[in-house]
C-alpha cells in the first residue's frame, strides 16, 4: 500500500470518529452516513477496482521502457508500442487485442508482457486483472482436455465480466495441447458481446518458443550477408512465422482457428540476442540491484554464455535468461 493511501485512511477514520462522539444522536446519524460514504470512497481508493484510478494507460511510460529496457528488439519494440497505444486509446475497439510473441528463450517475451502490464495497471503483474496461464502448470494432462476447455472458458468469461480491461497471458504455448486454445476463439472474434459480456477491451498475449528457429535462421542469414539486424523488417518474418507455428503439430497453435480466421493481430518476432545485448542485460541487472554497473563484470558474464553458431559465436542460445544467476557468481 502506498504511504499516501495509508495516511489518508487513518486521517479520515480518526476525524469521523472524533466528530461522531461530539454531536447529538440526529447529527451523529448524519455523520455516520457521511462516514459510510467516505468509507466506501476510501475502500475504493485503497483496494484495486476496475476503474481509471487503477487502470490507466501510460503511453510515454511504455515507450520509454521499451527504448531503455528492451535490448536488441527493434521490430518487437515498434509493434508493441504501436499496437498497445492504438488499442488502449480506442474507446470502441472492434475486438480484443491479440498478440503472439515468438522467439528463443531469454529474448524478452515475458519481459514485454511485464512492461505492458506495468504501464496499464497500477499494480502491474500483481494486478487482480492480469491473469497468467502456464501450459505445463495449468493444463498438464491430455486426459483432462475437455475439462481444461470448460475451465478456461469459465475463467475468461468470469474475469472479463468482473473487468472488461482484463489481460490474459498464455505462457509456453508451444507446450499446450493442440486444439485447446481454440475454445476461446469466440472471445477473440468480432462480436459486440457474447451472452451479455463484451470482450472487446481485453488483451490476450501468447508467448511461445515456436518459430524461434526460423527467426534465428533469418537473423543469421542477414548476418552472413553482411546486413545489420536493424535491416530486418517485420515482412521478412511475419508470414514465415505464422506458417511455421500453424503447421507445427507440437505447438498449441497447430492448425488453430485463431490463425486460420486471422484473429491474431500481430505475430511479434523476438530476434536472438548478440553478445552486446547480453552485456546490456548484465549492466541493467546490476543497476536494478542498486549496484554500480561494472563493464568488466558484464563482459565476464557475457563470455560465460553459450553462443550459436559455435564457431562464430553470434547469438546467445539462452539470450539473457541466466544473467541474474550468473551475476550472483561474479559479483
Amino acid at each position: 500500500m502506498k504511504p499516501s493511501r495509508l495516511y489518508l485512511s487513518l486521517y479520515v477514520f480518526t476525524t469521523v470518529s472524533v466528530l461522531v462522539s461530539t454531536f447529538d444522536p440526529f447529527t451523529t446519524t448524519v455523520l455516520v452516513g457521511v462516514g459510510a460514504t467516505l468509507g466506501r470512497t476510501i475502500y475504493n481508493y485503497l483496494h484495486e477496482s476496475c476503474d481509471s484510478q487503477w487502470i490507466s494507460f501510460n503511453v510515454t511510460g511504455l515507450q520509454a521502457d521499451l527504448d531503455k529496457k528492451l535490448f536488441g528488439q527493434h521490430i518487437a519494440s515498434r509493434i508493441i508500442s504501436k499496437a498497445v497505444n492504438g488499442f488502449m486509446t480506442n474507446n470502441n475497439p472492434k475486438k480484443p487485442l491479440v498478440l503472439s510473441l515468438h522467439g528463443w528463450t531469454g529474448t524478452g517475451k515475458n519481459f514485454i508482457s511485464k512492461l505492458i502490464a506495468e504501464n496499464i495497471y497500477e499494480k502491474g503483474m500483481q494486478s487482480s486483472f492480469v491473469h497468467v496461464f502456464t501450459s505445463t502448470l495449468h493444463f498438464p494432462h491430455q486426459s483432462q482436455f475437455l475439462e481444461y476447455k470448460s475451465q478456461l472458458q469459465q475463467w475468461i468469461k468470469g474475469n472479463v465480466t468482473n473487468c472488461e480491461r482484463s489481460m490474459f497471458i498464455f505462457d509456453e504455448m508451444d507446450k499446450m495441447h493442440p486444439g485447446l486454445i481454440d475454445c476461446i476463439k469466440p472471445y477473440l472474434d468480432y462480436y459486440d458481446n457474447l451472452e451479455g459480456v463484451s470482450y472487446r477491451k481485453a488483451i490476450f498475449v501468447f508467448l511461445s518458443n515456436a518459430g524461434g528457429d526460423s527467426i534465428a535462421q533469418t537473423a543469421l542469414d542477414f548476418w552472413k550477408g553482411g546486413q545489420s539486424r536493424e535491416e530486418i523488417k517485420l515482412k521478412d518474418l511475419e508470414t514465415l512465422l505464422s506458417l511455421s507455428v500453424f503447421n507445427n503439430n507440437q505447438s498449441g497453435f497447430f492448425r488453430t482457428s485463431l490463425i486460420d480466421k486471422n484473429l491474431v493481430d500481430f505475430f511479434v518476432p523476438l530476434l536472438p540476442l548478440e553478445y552486446k545485448h547480453v552485456v546490456q542485460c548484465a549492466m541493467a541487472e546490476m543497476e536494478a540491484r542498486d549496484t554500480k554497473p561494472n563493464q568488466h563484470v558484464a563482459d565476464m558474464v557475457a563470455k560465460d554464455l553459450i553462443y550459436f553458431p559455435k564457431a562464430e559465436r553470434v547469438f546467445s542460445v539462452k539470450g539473457c535468461k541466466t544473467i541474474e544467476s550468473k551475476l550472483d557468481y561474479y559479483l
